[in-house]
């Protein structure tokens, strides 16, 4: 019994460390994303520009409204 034991004992930690670790690196992904934003206000202008549009302010925001509702999902 005491080697059923240790694999019961094995798996368990197993599968409580997979958690774990899941979580962790969801927290962190969360927060990395959320201090360095994939798109940035600046390269949304710059974009805009290379692609021969004169970026205003409100097509700015209107993007950049639709990368935020976008994350959300």
């Amino acid at each position: 019994m005491n080697m059923g034991l240790a694999i019961l004992l094995i798996i368990i930690a197993l599968l409580i460390g997979l958690i774990a670790g899941f979580y962790g690196a969801r927290a962190y992904m969360k927060k990395y994303f959320q201090d360095n934003p994939p798109i940035s206000e600046d390269m949304i202008v710059a974009m805009m520009s290379q692609m021969g549009q004169k970026p205003s302010a409100k097509k700015v925001n209107q993007v950049m409204n639709m990368m935020k509702h976008q994350q959300r999902k």
